[in-house]
């Protein structure tokens, strides 16, 4: 089971201080990769960042198809019930 602060936005959000890094091997675009080198670019911290973007769209995907079915039955029964303590909202009153 998942934590909630193991969400990809709290792994994103941790400082490289406090986060553990693990060497790999990537295959780049060789033009590609000597214009980041001329430009000066660290290229871990890139594509940490990039990498990290790219998890959290995915995981979040992810979740909606998995929870669509849930979600609809939900906007389902707010439609058919309207929202729970809606009496209670004073700001959607008309006077």
């Amino acid at each position: 089971m998942r934590r909630i602060d193991d969400t990809p936005e709290r792994e994103a959000d941790r400082t490289p201080s406090r986060t553990t890094k693990r060497a790999t091997n990537l295959s780049l675009n060789a033009k590609v990769l000597d214009m980041a080198r001329d430009l000066g670019m660290n290229l871990s911290a890139t594509v940490d960042v990039l990498l990290a973007q790219e998890v959290q769209r995915r995981y979040w995907e992810r979740w909606n198809a998995d929870n669509k079915d849930a979600i609809e039955h939900y906007n389902a029964r707010i439609a058919r019930e309207g929202l729970p303590l809606a009496s209670y909202r004073g700001f959607m009153t008309d006077g």
